[in-house]
């Protein structure tokens, strides 16, 4: 135990301090975040604090000795997407990458499932790694997912006794912290895809490891990334029915819908920790119930997701029609 609270010390003070030092001497050798038609900021800000996280991560993991397949394949997709952040790659290429890093950790770290399932599993890495990037467009708010999200990891972890998992979780959340430290509104730095992109695929590798060591059940990651998941795929989902290219920038998910509609970064990043919290709530309770009440656990949250979106799509018609008449 005190080895794992050293391990989070120390994750959280390399990505912090490290984050400081480029920030201070880096300067104009850092690559920069750009206002478009996606962005809700209004002035260029360097996007390194993905470098940051991972690097706190790797280093903690490596200590520890946590997971090194694991570690290897986000570190990969650390540095190519680090490379796409400095100098942007096709998408071709980056999505290769994605798909090639599914499939390596299923290959090596995914047993005893019938090829359907390997398939099915591959889809969702590739959907959660991306998905955490479309939602990195707000101050605050994908470090604060990977807070609470890892923390409910580490919780189930270590409440089933397995501290290699419990302690990379909690090395995860630290980084975010030490991150958080420059990216809460006002933000000083962006993540970047050099940490989005690991941060998802490490939200669903962890998250399926779990689940081959019955740590938790399957829906467990998807609740506890819960806010994530929902707005990226619902928002996703709908432009696809209407027929939009969804490849394209867009300002539509519903964490750009309060930011817009005069929530600012900050009041929409304290009301999504309050829903990321409530999530990884019910996740790790619910994770430790009979098989009845897991249902209804997730029939619960999935129908107060059903709601929120429902008000925040009424609010935004609201205000569409409001602009319209003036």
């Amino acid at each position: 135990m005190n080895e794992i609270i050293a391990a989070i010390g120390l994750s959280l003070a390399i990505s912090a301090s490290l984050l400081w030092l480029l920030l201070r001497t880096a300067g104009a050798a850092l690559p920069l975040d750009r206002p478009n038609e996606r962005s809700l900021h209004s002035q260029a800000t360097p996007r390194v604090g993905g470098i940051a996280i991972m690097v706190g991560i790797c280093t903690t993991w490596l200590w520890i000795g946590a997971e090194p397949v694991i570690l290897g394949i986000a570190m990969a997709l650390c540095i190519i997407s680090y490379l796409d952040d400095r100098s942007g790659l096709p998408t071709l290429a980056r999505f290769l990458s994605h798909a090639l890093a599914a499939v390596g950790f299923v290959v090596l770290s995914i047993t005893d499932v019938p090829v359907w399932a390997a398939i099915v599993i591959v889809v969702g890495i590739i959907w959660m790694t991306n998905l955490y990037n479309f939602m990195d467009g707000s101050d605050g708010l994908a470090g604060g997912m990977a807070v609470f999200g890892f923390g409910t990891y580490a919780f189930l972890a270590w409440q089933a006794g397995n501290a290699p998992i419990a302690g990379a979780s909690l090395a995860i959340g630290a980084a975010a912290i030490g991150f958080l430290l420059f990216n809460f509104p006002p933000a000083k730095v962006f993540m970047g895809d050099a940490g989005s992109i690991p941060l998802g695929f490490l939200a669903a590798a962890i998250g399926l490891l779990g689940w081959q060591q019955t740590l938790w059940p399957l829906w467990v990651p998807l609740v506890a990334f819960g806010p994530f998941v929902v707005d990226a795929t619902v928002t996703i989902g709908k432009r696809i029915l209407r027929r939009e290219k969804i490849w394209q920038a867009h300002r539509m998910h519903y964490y750009q819908r309060l930011v817009q509609s005069g929530w600012g970064h900050r009041r929409t990043a304290i009301a999504a920790y309050g829903l990321m919290a409530f999530s990884a709530i019910v996740a790790a309770a619910g994770a430790q119930q009979s098989q009845t009440i897991q249902y209804v656990c997730v029939a619960a949250i999935a129908l107060i997701y059903v709601v929120l979106g429902a008000m925040i799509d009424r609010s935004w018609a609201h205000q569409q029609q409001r602009t319209q008449t003036r």
